[in-house]
């Protein structure tokens, strides 16, 4: 679907997403297809829980289009989306809405962000580094279950039984390629490999582990 939408649209310099499904920040760790957009040189950044009004602008266009296609009357998922594209297209392109004009005359810019994609190009547009730095930019606090284990991306990571209950402090170092833990007072305590961040896990949308029916 983002592919689609980008090869149209062009790639946007930035998203805002909330903390709901499929975006929610796992521990403050972004989600699969967050990562697979910061490769894209996309930046994100997500608005705290509970605080839909911070993201206003598409809540309320999330509610006009509820309005104006009328979901409850339409008898297949075709129908809604005919209904969703038709009034999308009178919403931006027709209604006359600023000054006489439609939000497409005001705002040619909005018809391309002049950032091209085409998805056979991905491969050399992608650049896993921009999750590297993404990663980097703050820590990770856990605390150790009974078992001394540490969860990253639903991943259980021994620290040893010895650090049971112990809070600490989880960051992502760029040269190494690894999570590295340390106690509160910053005392390195394991060095952790990354092997959920691999270009090919990230691309295939498999570095959150999650389960196979």
């Amino acid at each position: 679907m983002f592919r689609r939408l980008f090869a149209l649209w062009g790639l946007p310099g930035h998203i805002q997403v909330d903390n709901g499904h499929p975006w929610g920040l796992n521990f403050g760790l972004p989600p699969d297809v967050a990562l697979w957009l910061i490769g894209l040189g996309i930046d994100m950044s997500w608005i705290p829980r509970g605080q839909p009004q911070l993201n206003g602008i598409v809540e309320r266009g999330n509610g006009v289009s509820q309005q104006w296609a009328e979901p409850r009357d339409c008898r297949s998922r075709a129908e809604l989306q005919a209904r969703l594209h038709h009034e999308c297209e009178i919403q931006r392109e027709r209604y006359p809405s600023i000054a006489g004009m439609s939000r497409m005359e005001a705002y040619p810019g909005l018809r391309h962000s002049g950032r091209p994609y085409h998805v056979e190009g991905e491969d050399g547009l992608w650049d896993l580094s921009r999750i590297d730095q993404f990663l980097a930019r703050r820590p990770y606090y856990r605390r150790a279950n009974a078992k001394g284990a540490i969860w990253l991306y639903n991943r259980g990571r021994s620290l040893g039984r010895s650090h049971r209950g112990v809070e600490v402090i989880v960051r992502f170092d760029i040269s190494s390629r690894c999570w590295i833990v340390s106690d509160i007072n910053g005392q390195s305590l394991k060095e952790l490999p990354a092997p959920e961040l691999s270009r090919e896990r990230v691309l295939a949308l498999d570095v959150g582990h999650k389960r196979r029916k």
